[in-house]
């Protein structure tokens, strides 16, 4: 497989060719945890399920594992665990599939929330029981105070039996990396998924819902005496139409900055820091993935710092790899998403890109249930990512997910390896036109390669070419502009 790292804004190979990612997460958070608390499960990525995807186009996968089922016991690696998931990336490794390994957690731990994963129970310090979450999976963010202050502990790297919390995560980091560092399909190290503020963020909660309701209960549009009087139905559209304006929107999660501008800079960058370290202690040239905080899913600001050692050295092979939901995810109002919000999020993440100078990679979005109709969400964000030379990877795997709609929407024609500098690529679905442009080099050697889908009806290159199988149309370009236009 080709080595992947990071130039400027764009991922490229050792043929200097850049790179474009098309992937979905496989997470298994293992939910079912036995009287020893070891994390017991299998998960369901086989290699005809691999084969099928990588037929549609899928070339990256987002393989999510819990603390909890690496160290199960405080300084014992379980590599039972850690096996069954090398064995996964050897597969993918096999049919050239690239992988970034998510050490994945949703509300520290299954043992604070049976809705959440992540954390041993050794690590769960402040835990009082694993409770059911009664209307969203998140809602113990927001009221259990243990969830809080187990991160809390984290963030301050509190001591358990002589060494900070925080610091035995980045051992089992450096303990992981150097277990699978002989599987060529690893890109990269996505270190903490969705990391919560701890305490301050049901402050921060409390900020959003306050300005939310100001904001939408002032607004003309919308019935308060209708709100009022009807408390259990509420005028629920038509605050929905209210904060699908774009400004309107951004006033609501914009006021929360400063509460994530603390955390983003005084612990949750302490902490990539010492996990990029980790890291490279094994590994000295996987990407390290920086993800934005829980809120910023939301479209509030991501100030990360770029990564910069202690020793003044700063890290180059790093990407931005944000998350973004609209608000209506997670509840029976997902099939009312709304591009317009979903849009104001994505701007925002665009702003961090320039600001750290990094290529994208978005590691969750979507979240549509099996048999959602809210496709053109899902086409609308997928031209965007497109329009921004984003690579992205899907939330998430269902069963039969390879013959699904959203599949038919993420599978469609894209550049995985153009050789020379993409200067724009779109696929107009109405009239099933692919149209790739880019400034070619004479110093890269290797074919620009093009997925397609289905056969093409009429190919228009400026550059010579060569259709091969398994969908993959060749380009052979040199120094130069090239202008590739398929129909199919």
């Amino acid at each position: 497989m080709n080595t992947i790292s990071v130039a400027g804004k764009r991922f490229i190979d050792e043929h200097g060719r850049e790179r474009i990612f098309n992937g979905i997460n496989f997470v298994y958070k293992g939910v079912a945890v036995d009287e020893d608390g070891v994390l017991r499960y299998k998960t369901d990525l086989n290699e005809e399920r691999l084969i099928a995807l990588k037929k549609k186009g899928i070339n990256v996968i987002r393989l999510g594992l819990t603390w909890a089922g690496i160290e199960p016991e405080m300084g014992k690696y379980n590599t039972e665990y850690l096996d069954g998931y090398k064995a996964i990336l050897k597969l993918c490794e096999k049919h050239e599939v690239y992988v970034y390994i998510d050490w994945h957690q949703d509300l520290f731990s299954n043992f604070c929330s049976l809705a959440g994963d992540g954390a041993p129970k050794w690590a769960c310090q402040y835990t009082k029981k694993s409770r059911a979450p009664k209307i969203i999976w998140a809602e113990g963010y927001f009221f259990y105070k243990d969830i809080q202050k187990s991160f809390d502990a984290f963030w301050t790297n509190e001591e358990v039996e002589g060494r900070g919390l925080r610091d035995r995560f980045c051992d089992m980091l450096t303990y992981t990396a150097d277990y699978m560092k002989d599987c060529k399909s690893v890109m990269g190290y996505d270190v903490f998924n969705e990391p919560f503020p701890g305490s301050s963020g049901k402050k921060v909660g409390l900020n959003i819902v306050k300005n939310g309701a100001e904001t939408i209960l002032f607004n003309k549009r919308v019935d308060r005496k209708k709100i009022i009087s009807n408390a259990l139905k509420k005028d629920v559209m038509a605050m929905l139409s209210v904060a699908d304006d774009k400004k309107v929107y951004g006033s609501v999660v914009g006021q929360a900055e400063k509460y994530i501008y603390e955390f983003d800079t005084k612990r949750y960058y302490p902490f990539l820091v010492a996990a990029a370290e980790a890291i490279r202690k094994v590994d000295k040239n996987g990407i390290i993935f920086i993800e934005n905080c829980y809120f910023s899913n939301t479209g509030i600001p991501c100030n990360v710092p770029r990564v910069i050692y202690k020793n003044g050295e700063r890290e180059e092979n790093i990407i931005f790899s944000p998350h973004g939901y609209d608000l209506t995810v997670d509840t029976p109002l997902t099939n009312v998403a709304s591009p317009h919000r979903v849009d104001y999020i994505f701007d925002e993440h665009k702003r961090t890109q320039e600001r750290l100078s990094v290529p994208v990679l978005v590691g969750e979005w979507g979240g549509m249930v099996p048999g959602s109709e809210e496709y053109p969400a899902l086409e609308h964000l997928i031209r965007k990512f497109d329009s921004n030379k984003w690579s992205h990877t899907y939330w998430h795997y269902f069963i039969d997910f390879e013959h699904s709609k959203i599949m038919d929407i993420i599978s469609r024609p894209l550049p995985i390896a153009v050789a020379g500098e993409i200067k724009s690529y779109s696929y107009d679905r109405k009239e099933n036109v692919f149209t790739l442009s880019y400034t070619g080099s004479s110093t890269i050697k290797a074919p620009t390669l093009i997925y397609l889908p289905k056969d093409p009806k009429k190919i228009y290159s400026t550059k010579s070419y060569v259709m091969k199988e398994n969908g993959i149309l060749q380009v052979y370009a040199g120094k130069g502009e090239c202008i590739v236009k398929v129909e199919l």
